[in-house]
Formats: structure tokens, C-alpha cells, sequence
């Protein structure tokens, strides 16, 4: 039976079926209840219930609102492109599940272990900029195309930052695969060993930009309703709509897992003598989520122009000097090689 898994064409099909399964089943699980916790906190904050009635404590209030979406009918604007109608919350939702083919959940715990992993997450992300322009243009309406441009403008503008911080990581750890760079922070210490501290500078900056990229207040712009109307997904309904809710959320957890396995050490153990495993993981990856869900309860929006200003203006020179600062302080090992883990890591 081992043999058919292993050896034959269909077996093998199968056998990458179910790992896709395994991780796309509980992934959507979670984001229900992710969802149903990001109310919870909003709600908190604002002193009232939220979420309360279907289920227990409200617990099922998500799978009703899927239900809900899915019942409902889908409207397509006069004189749209249905093709690309369509084809747009697809492409999002798609591209935000591909990416987590290469998210490690433990030591060995990966759908594809490559060596340039974060190349892969950023080629994927980059992609989803389509799907948001091809849902504005395609909807035949001036509000949804602004929103989209909107977006397109922000998405492109934090992944630069994105990108220049996690190069420090990379050039500490002298590879792009995610399980290099988790075991580069293991050490005697603990916490103590994780990226958390040589680059806690950027762990700031890595998290605000996280949260331009992924549209989430205060840098909900794009799907801000008092300005945009709820801009590009304006005329989407159902279906469709649901489909770009559930890729721009899993696009949030997957920030947060990115935040988890860069700097505070995935599935090791913040205290030594501990065992490590995915425990640890899903615990970092919940309490990055909190502080994503505390965020878009207590802070102000952003307007645009200082949005756009503080990504360029202010993010970008910073991550660029910080990756000129952590090659230095690499090449000469400073600090007995606190920012150069080559032979732990590599």
C-alpha cells in the first residue's frame, strides 16, 4: 500500500492531494474563527458584546455568514467583463493559498522545503495585486477602478519595505528557507537566541508595513467605505465577494506567521528545556493576530498622502539603511556574530 503512495503517478497525485488538504481544511477553520476573534476584540474595545448568538458564545456566527454568502445571488454589473469578473476574486484567493505551500509548521513540517522559500512567498504576493486590479477594471465603474489603483499603489509601495527588512534576516541566516531560519535562532537561551533582538529595530517596521500590505486599519484605504465605497470589491456580492474576503484574511495569517518565523523563533520554544513543536508556532501566529485585531480597534485611518509618505518617505530609507548596517555588522561578526548565524543556519 506504501509502494502505490510512493511509487505509482496516481499515488503520488494523491498523495500531494492530501497533503494540500491537510493544510487547506484546517487553515479555512481557523480563518472562521479568526474572523469570529477579530469581532470578539473590536468588540471588547468598544464595550459591547459582538458576536453572540449563533452557537455557543456566538462561536458559529462565521460559518452563518459563509452560509450566507454562498445562498445569496451573485450580481454582475451591467456592461462588465464577466471573464474577468470573475477571474479576479478566483486569482486572489488562489495566490493567497499557494503561498502557504511553502510556510513551515514545525521542523520538517512543509508541503515544499526550497531554499529560496521567501522568494516564492514574495513572487505569489506580488501576484495579488492582479487580482484586485482585474476585479476594479472589470467591474465597469469608476469607484471600484479608483479603489483598485488605490490599492494597487499601497500593496506595491510596503512591499518594498517588506522586502529590504526581510534581506537582513536573510543575510544572518545566509538562506531564503524558512526552516534555515528558524533553526538559525535556536540556541541555549531561549527567546533570548530569536531575530526578536538583533532585529528589533525592523520588527516594528516589518509589522506596520504588514499591515499596509494587507489592507488592514489604519491603512484600510482601499476598502475604506466612508471615502471609497467600499472601493474595488464594490460591486461584488456573494460568491465572489466572499472569495476576496477569505484571500485578503489569509493573507493576514499568513503575515502573521511570516512575523512568527522571521523573528520570534516559529516552533521553538521560548524557554529552554521546553519542547519545541507546532504548538509554539500557533500560539506566536494567534498573539501576532491579537495585535492586529488590537490595531484596527483603537487606531485612527490614515489619510492617503500619509500613507504613501510614511512608506517611501520613512519606511523605505530606514529598511535600506538597516540592511547596509546588518552586512556590516555581519561581515565582521561584531558582537562575537550575533548578526551572522551562517553555520547554524545554512
Amino acid at each position: 500500500m506504501i509502494e502505490f503512495f510512493t511509487t505509482t503517478n496516481l499515488g503520488i497525485i494523491l498523495t500531494i492531494l492530501g497533503q494540500c488538504l491537510l493544510i487547506l481544511i484546517p487553515l479555512l477553520v481557523a480563518l472562521a474563527f479568526l474572523m469570529y476573534a477579530d469581532r470578539k476584540v473590536w468588540a471588547a474595545v468598544q464595550m459591547r458584546k459582538g458576536p453572540n448568538v449563533v452557537g455557543a458564545f456566538g462561536l458559529l456566527q462565521s460559518f452563518a455568514d459563509f452560509i450566507k454568502y454562498i445562498v445569496k445571488e451573485v450580481v454582475v454589473p451591467a456592461g462588465a467583463d464577466k471573464a474577468v469578473f470573475f477571474l479576479a476574486p478566483m486569482i486572489t484567493f488562489v495566490l493567497a493559498v499557494v503561498a502557504w505551500s511553502v510556510i513551515p509548521f514545525n521542523d520538517g513540517w512543509v508541503l515544499s522545503d526550497i531554499n529560496v522559500a521567501i522568494l516564492f512567498v514574495f513572487a505569489v504576493s506580488s501576484l495579488e495585486v492582479y487580482g484586485v486590479i482585474m476585479g476594479g477594471w472589470a467591474s465597469n465603474s469608476k469607484y471600484p477602478f479608483l479603489g483598485s489603483l488605490r490599492s494597487a499603489a499601497q500593496m506595491i509601495s510596503y512591499e518594498v519595505s517588506l522586502g529590504l527588512i526581510i534581506i537582513g534576516v536573510i543575510i544572518s541566516t545566509g538562506s531564503m528557507n524558512f526552516g534555515a531560519i528558524v533553526n538559525a535562532q535556536d540556541g541555549d537561551y531561549g527567546m533570548l537566541n530569536w531575530y526578536l533582538i538583533p532585529h528589533f529595530p525592523m520588527v516594528f517596521l516589518f509589522f506596520i508595513s504588514a499591515l499596509a500590505e494587507t489592507n488592514r486599519p489604519p491603512f484600510d484605504l482601499p476598502e475604506a467605505e466612508s471615502e471609497l465605497v467600499a472601493g474595488y470589491q464594490v460591486e461584488y456580492s456573494s460568491t465572489p465577494f466572499l472569495l476576496f474576503m477569505i484571500g485578503e484574511l489569509m493573507a493576514v495569517v499568513l503575515m502573521c506567521a511570516l512575523v512568527s518565523l522571521l523573528f520570534l523563533g516559529g516552533w521553538l520554544s521560548p524557554i529552554p528545556g521546553l519542547p519545541n513543536g507546532i504548538g509554539w508556532l500557533i500560539a506566536k501566529m494567534g498573539f501576532v493576530f491579537f495585535i492586529f485585531a488590537m490595531v484596527k480597534a483603537i487606531t485612527p485611518r490614515y489619510r492617503y498622502d500619509q500613507l504613501m509618505r510614511l512608506g517611501w518617505k520613512v519606511f523605505l530609507p530606514m529598511s535600506l539603511f538597516w540592511v547596509v548596517l546588518v552586512a556590516f555588522l555581519a561581515k565582521f561578526e561584531v558582537a562575537g556574530g550575533f548578526w551572522a548565524r551562517w553555520a547554524v543556519g545554512g
